[in-house]
């Protein structure tokens, strides 16, 4: 079998082993029908195989009538920020996110610049499936028209949500990682803009990784060490196409995923309080601030497209995934690292300190990973059997198997991709959240 994973939310694959051009040209055709022959937006990251696809998916696209809307290389947030800036009726990021330089995949997104809903996901799984494609006669196809300076609308939207003249006043020292993915072009640009001197690793985007591109600290030492000689005020990282930010602080410590939302969510309550989305693998950090604002506060399932459809649902003033993912609402409904190093650069402003005194000021817990290998079929009576062992726990269905106390959580929920469970524990302190994590994994190996 071809090493491809298809969903509701897209498609992935290795190049030469599921992901070939004429699979991706009949994937970009049924966005093509379901976008109903008009505009969509096509942008891809850095990686040396995007080329090949995007002429695939132009393909594909021009087939069914389309006008294609070429941004060539381009960060996710950019591509969804361009859908509803030229009133597009779809778009199509190629990334396989921080997968491996062998994988490569295809992210719709739909009119309202948003990944796609599940119901929208199944429509296209099922052209796929019967290959219903509406493909036009020679007089009727669609056209290219490559966009220029396709970073400009999304710098707009982002450059207003901060002070951006107190922040070029402070003159930050930026080392930022862009791993060799979209963001080598928009980051240093963007930040080029704040005013600050940026000190770029990986800054070609030609999808070279010189370490594993996920930013997690095991990936950024050379990061860490960088902001120590540079004196820096931040260390940033990207993920290839740029939707997730990690960040290191002035002295070079890995302040993590987690916290980049929480960093965001303090700094947009402080001054204009409502309601916060997360979703339920997230640390609860957030919900602490939440309640410290007296704002509301709301977990989504698992996944981008229902994080973004509780924020629409609740009407959110910020939201996001603990990977590292930002979505804020006025300039987009997709997880965004400008937006994050906006807010942090303006927040550092605000509150005239540096970046690991804010950090301490937040309530402090420690996040635990761990996964079990379980046939789909056990999932159900994996959870019910979590859920026996602590009753004094308040449980929540519906993503899996949440336990909650006062002060810390254990989720199990199945992989959509793997036949595995993945457990996440968080609580005050890292020993008492791997305990938390370590009983549960007993617990569930022992029923499968």
């Amino acid at each position: 079998m071809p090493t491809r994973i298809l969903s509701i939310s897209g498609l992935r694959g290795l190049i030469g082993d599921g992901l070939d051009p004429v699979y991706v040209t009949q994937f970009a055709a049924a966005v093509g029908t379901l976008s109903q022959g008009g505009k969509v937006v096509v942008a891809r990251d850095g990686r040396s195989t995007g080329l090949m696809l995007k002429q695939a998916v132009i393909a594909g696209l021009m087939s069914t009538g389309c006008e294609v809307l070429d941004a060539d290389i381009a960060t996710t947030p950019t591509c969804g920020v361009l859908v509803t800036h030229y009133q597009a009726a779809g778009g199509i990021q190629i990334t396989a996110s921080h997968n491996p330089i062998e994988w490569n995949g295809l992210k719709p997104f739909t009119a309202q610049g948003s990944v796609y809903d599940a119901a929208t996901g199944e429509k296209l799984l099922q052209l796929l499936q019967e290959g219903n494609c509406a493909y036009k006669t020679w007089d009727k196809i669609g056209k290219l028209t490559t966009l220029m300076a396709p970073c400009s609308p999304h710098y707009e939207r982002v450059l207003k949500l901060v002070d951006v003249e107190k922040i070029r006043r402070r003159k930050f020292k930026v080392v930022l990682d862009c791993s060799h993915g979209a963001g080598a072009l928009a980051g240093p640009q963007f930040l080029e803009q704040l005013g600050c001197e940026v000190l770029v690793l990986g800054g070609t985007p030609d999808g070279k990784f010189e370490h594993n591109p996920e930013p997690l600290a095991v990936n950024l030492t050379e990061l860490s060490a960088k902001v120590r000689e540079f004196g820096a005020d931040v260390g940033f990282a990207q993920d290839p196409d740029a939707d997730r930010l990690a960040i290191v602080d002035e002295h070079g410590h890995y302040i993590g995923e987690e916290l980049t939302l929480a960093l965001a969510v303090d700094d947009v309550l402080a001054r204009t309080p409502g309601p916060v989305v997360v979703n339920g693998s997230t640390s609860r950090v957030s919900a602490d601030l939440a309640k410290k604002y007296g704002v509301a506060f709301h977990r989504s399932h698992v996944g981008e497209a229902n994080v973004v459809q509780k924020m629409r649902e609740v009407q959110a003033m910020i939201g996001g995934e603990g990977n590292g993912g930002v979505i804020e609402p006025k300039v987009g409904f997709v997880r965004d690292s400008l937006v994050s190093m906006a807010y942090i650069l303006g927040g550092l402003v605000r509150r005239q300190q540096v970046l690991s005194d804010w950090v301490h000021e937040l309530p402090s817990y420690a996040i635990v990973k761990d996964k079990v290998t379980c046939p789909r079929e056990l999932v159900a009576a994996a959870c019910q059997g979590l859920e026996q062992a602590y009753p004094q726990a308040q449980a929540n269905w519906g993503d899996g198997l949440r336990l909650d106390w006062e002060d810390r959580w254990v989720q199990v929920r199945a992989s959509n991709t793997e036949p595995i469970i993945r457990i996440i524990a968080e609580a005050p302190g890292a020993e008492v959240a791997k305990k938390l994590c370590d009983e549960a994994v007993k617990i569930v190996r022992d029923l499968v």
